[in-house]
C-alpha cells in the first residue's frame, strides 16, 4: 500500500512539474507576442518629445488621451475606416457563402469530375496572386470598375480556393448519415446544408470568418492598384499616407493606428472559441 502511494505521489510530482514548465514556456510566449502591442499603446500615450528618450519610459509620467483625437483628425480616418468595414464585411459574406456552397458541393455531391475539380482548387493555391494581377487589371478596366470598390468586393463571391479547401476537410469529420436522415425526410440539398451542416460546422465557419475579414482589412495592394479618389480609399491606404507624412509624430500614428487593428481584435476575441474548435477539427482532419 505504501508502495503505491509513494508512486502515485511520484506520477503527481512529475505532472505537476510538467505542467509547471508548460506555464513558464507559454507565459514566455505570451509576454513576447504582446510586447508590440503594449509597446504600441505606451507610445500612443506619450507625448511627441517622450517617445524617442533615452532610457525608455515603460510607463508614462503624463497621459495624453487626446492623442486618439488628434491623430484620427490628421487624416480623413473615420471615412477610410467606414470604407474599410463596408468593404471588409462584403468580402467576408461573399467568400463565406460561396466557398460553403462549393465545399459542400465538393464533399457531397457526386457528379462527374469532381476530383479533378477538387484537384484543380487544391493546385491554384500553389500560383502567386501577382501572376493573374496584369489580366485582371485589364478586365477590370475595360468594365468600367477602375477607381471602384467593385474589382476587390466581387471577385469575393466567386469562392475562395483556401476556404473551399477548409469546408471540404471539415465535412468530412462529419457522417454523412446525416444528410441521408434528412433526405429520407424529403429535405433538399439546400436544406440539408443550411440547417443541418452549417450549425455543425460553425466552427470552421468562424475560423473563416476571421481569416477572411482579416485579409479584406490588411487590404493594401488592390486597393492601391485601383482606387484613385481619396474619398474611396481603405484604412490601409490612408494609414500608409499619414506614416508618410506624419513620420515623426509617432504617438499619434500608433493612437490611430490602435484604433486600426481594434475591428480585429474584437472579432477574434468573441471568436476565438468557434476559432480554436475549428483548428483542432482541421488537425484532426488532416491526421485521418
Amino acid at each position: 500500500m505504501a508502495m503505491h502511494t509513494e508512486a502515485r505521489f511520484r506520477r503527481r510530482r512529475k505532472f505537476s512539474l510538467l505542467d509547471t514548465l508548460r506555464f513558464i514556456i507559454l507565459a514566455v510566449g505570451a509576454v513576447a507576442m504582446l510586447f508590440p502591442l503594449l509597446w504600441m499603446v505606451t507610445i500612443a500615450l506619450k507625448g511627441n518629445n517622450d517617445v524617442f528618450k533615452i532610457p525608455p519610459e515603460w510607463f508614462p509620467r503624463e497621459l495624453h488621451w487626446s492623442n486618439f483625437v488628434t491623430g484620427t483628425k490628421e487624416i480623413n480616418f473615420w471615412q477610410t475606416f467606414g470604407n474599410s468595414m463596408f468593404i471588409a464585411v462584403m468580402c467576408t459574406i461573399g467568400q463565406i457563402v460561396s466557398s460553403v456552397l462549393v465545399g459542400y458541393g465538393l464533399a457531397r455531391l457526386n457528379f462527374p469530375g469532381r476530383k479533378l475539380w477538387f484537384s484543380l482548387f487544391v493546385g491554384s493555391l500553389m500560383l502567386p496572386g501577382f501572376v493573374g494581377m496584369i489580366p485582371l487589371f485589364n478586365l477590370y478596366t475595360e468594365l468600367g470598375w477602375y477607381d471602384t470598390w467593385l474589382p476587390i468586393i466581387v471577385p469575393a463571391f466567386f469562392g475562395n480556393a483556401t476556404f473551399s479547401f477548409l469546408y471540404v476537410q471539415y465535412l468530412r469529420t462529419i457522417s454523412v448519415s446525416f444528410d441521408e436522415a434528412a433526405k429520407i425526410d424529403g429535405a433538399s440539398d439546400l436544406y440539408i446544408l443550411t440547417k443541418v451542416l452549417v450549425p455543425m460546422t460553425m466552427p470552421v465557419i468562424m475560423t473563416m470568418v476571421i481569416f477572411s475579414f482579416q485579409g479584406a482589412w490588411n487590404q493594401y495592394l488592390e486597393p492601391l492598384i485601383y482606387i484613385i479618389d481619396p474619398s474611396k480609399w481603405t484604412l490601409a491606404l490612408a494609414m500608409a499616407s499619414y506614416k508618410g507624412t506624419y513620420a515623426t509624430a509617432w504617438n499619434l500614428f500608433m493612437a490611430a493606428d490602435l484604433i486600426y487593428i481594434l475591428p480585429m481584435l474584437l472579432i477574434f476575441f468573441f471568436g476565438q472559441k468557434y476559432f480554436m474548435q475549428g483548428l483542432g477539427s482541421l488537425n484532426s482532419a488532416s491526421l485521418k
